[in-house]
C-alpha cells in the first residue's frame, strides 16, 4: 500500500505544481501573451514551421524529449535507494527540468524559433555562439550515432518489436495525410491510427524478425545503416508528413502503457504484497557504484532535467506551437509527464521486480529479488542489463490485470524501441537546424538547405558509428562523456534563460538562476571526477574531449557572469 500512497502523492503533487508554479511562471515570469506573433504563423513554410494543435505538438514534443532516458536513468539511479531517486525526480522535474524546458521554448518562440545557441549569442555575446554550437553539435553527434546502436540492440533483444516499429511509419504518414490534406476528424483518425498500431504489435508477437549479417556487416551495423537512412528521409520531409504524426501516435502508445502500469500498480496494491523491494536508502551499494553526489543527478538525467530537452524546445517544437499560451502545456507539462514515467519506472524496478524474479528455476520475491537484480552496478553494463529490470517489473505489474507476460514484454519492447526511434529522427532534424544556422552565420549558402545540412548530420554520425568497425558501435567510445555533457548543456541553457529574464528587470531571473547554479556545481563536479577516472584508466581521448568541453563551458559561464553583472537592458 505504501507504493500506491507514494504514487498518489507524487501524481497529485504534479497536478498542483502545474496549476500553481507552472501557471505562476507563465503569467508572472514569462508573461505569455497570445497577441504576440509566433514563429509557426509568422514564417509558416509548410516544412518546419507549421501551426499545430497543442495536443498534437504536445505528443511530438513529449516523445522527442523522452526517448529511453526516463527509462534507463531511473533504472540505474535506484541503486542508491528509492527515496533519493524519487525526491530528485519529483522536485527536480518541477523546479529545474520543467523550468528549463519551458524557458527554452518561450525564448525560442520569441526569437523566430531559433536554437539555444543563437539565444546565447543574443543574451550573452556573439563569441559564445560558436562555443554553444560546438557543445550542441558534439552532444547531438554522439546521440545520433549511439541511438542507432541502441535501437539495433532493442530490435535484437525484442525481435517482436521490429514489425510494429517500422509499420508506424506508413501509419503515421496516412494519419498526417488524413488530418492535414483531407481534413479528417482528428479524434477519429487518431483512434484508427492507434488501433492499427496495436494490430501491428499483435502481428509482431507472432512474427519476430531478426536480420542476418550482410556483406560482412553484422546485424547491428545493418540496422544502424537502415536507421540513418530513415532518419535522413524523415528529417527532410515536412514535419506534418511523418515526424509529428509519428510522435503523436507514440504519445498515445505512452498513454496506454502508463494506464496499464498504473492499473497494474493499483490492482497489485489491493490484492498482493506490492511494496518497494529496494531499500529506502541503500547503504550497501556494489563496490563499482560511483558516489551518489554528484552522479545520481547525472545518471537519472531525463527523469528530472536534461540538456537535450533544450535542443528540442528550441528546435522542432517552437516552430509548431500555434499560440504562446500553449507553451505552458507543451514545455512545462511534458516535463512533468516525463517525471510520471520516471516514477513508474522506479516502481517497476522495485515493487514490480519484487513480485517475482525467476533465477535458476527458483522464484525470488521482495528484497531477495531486488538484491539479485542489483547485486552489481548495472550502470556500467550493457543495454540488456539496464532494460531487463524495467521490462520484467512492468510485465509483472501488467500480469496482475490479466496481461500475459509474453504480451507485456512485447508491449514494453515496442514502447522502448518506438521512443528511441522518435528521439533519433528528431535529433537528426535538430542537427540539421544546427548546421543550417551555422552555415547562415558563416554565409555558406550551399550548406543552408535541408538536404545538404541533413547529409552532413547523417554522414558525421555514420563516420563516428563505424569508426572502429562494421558493427556501428564506434560512438560507444565517447558515450561515457554524454551524461555529464548533457547535464552541462542543461546548466548552460538555464544560464541563457537567467540572462533573458535579467533583461526584463526585477528579480524574475532568480527562478532560473537557482537551478542553474545547482546544475553548474553538480555537472562540473561530475566532469572533474570523470576526468580523473579517465586519466587513471589511461583513456587519453576521453580526457582530451572531456577537458575541452569543460573549458568551453567554463568560458561560457565566465562570459555570462560578466554580462549578468552589468545593468540589465530592456529586450
Amino acid at each position: 500500500m505504501e507504493t500506491l500512497i507514494l504514487l498518489a502523492v507524487c501524481f497529485v503533487g504534479y497536478i498542483i505544481a502545474y496549476n500553481t508554479y507552472g501557471r505562476f511562471l507563465a503569467r508572472k515570469i514569462f508573461r505569455l501573451d497570445n497577441s504576440r506573433e509566433v514563429p509557426s504563423r509568422k514564417i509558416n513554410d509548410g516544412i518546419d514551421y507549421v501551426p499545430s494543435k497543442r495536443g498534437i505538438i504536445f505528443g511530438h514534443h513529449y516523445t522527442s524529449i523522452a526517448g529511453t532516458g526516463p527509462i534507463v536513468g531511473p533504472a540505474i539511479g535506484i541503486i542508491w535507494g528509492w527515496l533519493p531517486a524519487v525526491l530528485w525526480i519529483f522536485l527536480g522535474s518541477i523546479f529545474m527540468g520543467a523550468v528549463h524546458d519551458f524557458g527554452s521554448l518561450v525564448i525560442s518562440m520569441r526569437n523566430e524559433g531559433r536554437s539555444v545557441s543563437e539565444a546565447a549569442a543574443k543574451y550573452i555575446n556573439k563569441r559564445v555562439r560558436f562555443i554553444f554550437f560546438a557543445v550542441v553539435f558534439l552532444t547531438l553527434l554522439i546521440l545520433i550515432a549511439v541511438f542507432g546502436v541502441v535501437i539495433a540492440s532493442v530490435f535484437t533483444l525484442f525481435p517482436n518489436s521490429v514489425i510494429p516499429v517500422w509499420f508506424q511509419i506508413p501509419i503515421a504518414v496516412l494519419l498526417g495525410k488524413a488530418v492535414y490534406k483531407m481534413g479528417a476528424n482528428v479524434n477519429i483518425s487518431t483512434a484508427a491510427a492507434v488501433i492499427a498500431m496495436y494490430l501491428m504489435i499483435i502481428a509482431g508477437s507472432y512474427f519476430p524478425i531478426e536480420i542476418p549479417s550482410m556483406m560482412g556487416i553484422p546485424a547491428s551495423g545493418v540496422w544502424v545503416i537502415l536507421l540513418l537512412i530513415y532518419a535522413w528521409i524523415a528529417s527532410t520531409l515536412s514535419v506534418t508528413t511523418l515526424l509529428q504524426p509519428r510522435d503523436y501516435i507514440n504519445a498515445w502508445q505512452l498513454f496506454v502503457a502508463l494506464t496499464l502500469l498504473i492499473a497494474g500498480a493499483v490492482f497489485s496494491g489491493f490484492t498482493t504484497d506490492f511494496e518497494m523491494s529496494a531499500p529506502m536508502i541503500n547503504q550497501n551499494v556494489p563496490e563499482t557504484t560511483p558516489a551518489i553526489w554528484p552522479f545520481m543527478f547525472v545518471v537519472i538525467a531525463c527523469g528530472a532535467v536534461s540538456g537535450f530537452h533544450s535542443l528540442v524546445a528550441s528546435g522542432t517544437s517552437p516552430k509548431q506551437v500555434e499560440k504562446e499560451t500553449d507553451s505552458l502545456f507543451v514545455g512545462y507539462g511534458s516535463m512533468l509527464l516525463e517525471g510520471v514515467l520516471a516514477l513508474l519506472v522506479i516502481v517497476c524496478v522495485s515493487a514490480g521486480i519484487g513480485m517475482a524474479l525467476e533465477v535458476d528455476g527458483q522464484t525470488l520475491t521482495g528484497a531477495a529479488a531486488w538484491n539479485e537484480q542489483y547485486s552489481n552496478y548495472i550502470g556500467s553494463q550493457g543495454l540488456n542489463s539496464k532494460l531487463r529490470p524495467v521490462v520484467l517489473g512492468a510485465a509483472n505489474m501488467m500480469g496482475s490485470i490479466g496481461i500475459p507476460a509474453a504480451v507485456g514484454t512485447t508491449l514494453m519492447g515496442v514502447f522502448i524501441a518506438s521512443f528511441a526511434s522518435t528521439t533519433l529522427d528528431t535529433s537528426v532534424r535538430l542537427q540539421r537546424y544546427v548546421v543550417g544556422e551555422l552555415a547562415q552565420d558563416f554565409k555558406i549558402s550551399w550548406l543552408k538547405n535541408r538536404w545538404t545540412a541533413t547529409s552532413l548530420a547523417v554522414l558525421t554520425a555514420a563516420g563516428l558509428a563505424f569508426a572502429n568497425g562494421a558493427g556501428g558501435k564506434g560512438a560507444l567510445v565517447l558515450w561515457p562523456l554524454f551524461g555529464s555533457a548533457n547535464q552541462l548543456l542543461a546548466a548552460l541553457a538555464l544560464l541563457v534563460i537567467t540572462l533573458y529574464l535579467r533583461t526584463k528587470g526585477g528579480k524574475k531571473f532568480i527562478f532560473a538562476l537557482i537551478p542553474c547554479i545547482f546544475m553548474l556545481i553538480i555537472t562540473n563536479w561530475a566532469m572533474v571526477l570523470n576526468e580523473i577516472r579517465f586519466a587513471e584508466n589511461g583513456n587519453i581521448l576521453l580526457v582530451a574531449i572531456g577537458g575541452l568541453v569543460f573549458l568551453l563551458a567554463l568560458w561560457v559561464t565566465i562570459e555570462a557572469g560578466i554580462v549578468f553583472a552589468r545593468r540589465p537592458a530592456e529586450d
